[in-house]
């Protein structure tokens, strides 16, 4: 980071992706330590209070560049973000919103989760919602390891597409759960 301050960013960094900003190679598997560590290196030279006594650019400049910082951080932390971002960076679109095309066991285990989140609602089943939300965790680390192969190995894009598909339904699955959850706790 070293322009005329010598703390802001030079402006080509604003134009970098996220793993160059954060100095990963462009994978779905990462250093989540590194990823981590750089977070950390760049938020405390962009924040925004060591530029307070700057001219108004500067502080304006420190203020976008501390965004695009958290931006990149959260998007490279999350395994599903960082699938989607990884397909983007590669010109491919998930599909998410006009391609709801699954295979059709996937299909049938969609509406088994359905089913079985329903009926531990209805019954107000928290230990059946329990282990509905450890079927899931496993779904996903196992969608987690599929995506690894489909994006850093086999270089699979049209199924590391449909993989991240399945991983928006069970996020979107396990965010019903929590909601069921809160219910029934309240």
């Amino acid at each position: 980071m070293s322009e005329s301050t010598g703390l802001l960013p030079e402006a080509d960094l604003f134009s970098r992706d996220h793993f160059a900003l954060f100095g990963l190679p462009r994978r779905f598997e990462i250093d989540e330590r590194a990823l981590e560590s750089r977070y950390h290196e760049l938020q405390s030279a962009a924040h925004p209070d060591r530029h307070a006594h700057r001219a108004e650019q500067e502080r304006r400049l420190s203020m976008q560049w501390a965004t695009r910082i958290n931006e990149g951080y959260r998007l490279l932390r999350s395994s599903l973000s960082r699938a989607r971002y990884l397909l983007e960076l590669e010109g491919i679109d998930v599909g998410a919103e006009n391609n709801t095309a699954m295979p059709a066991d996937f299909l049938m285990q969609q509406m088994e989760w359905r089913e079985a989140l329903d009926e531990a609602r209805d019954a107000r089943d928290v230990d059946a919602l329990d282990a509905l939300a450890r079927n899931l965790r496993q779904a996903r680390r196992d969608a987690e390891t599929l995506l690894a192969r489909q994006l850093d190995v086999d270089h699979d894009r049209a199924a590391a597409a449909a993989t991240v598909r399945r991983m928006m339904f069970i996020a979107k699955l396990s965010e019903d759960i929590a909601e069921a959850h809160e219910t029934l706790e309240n």
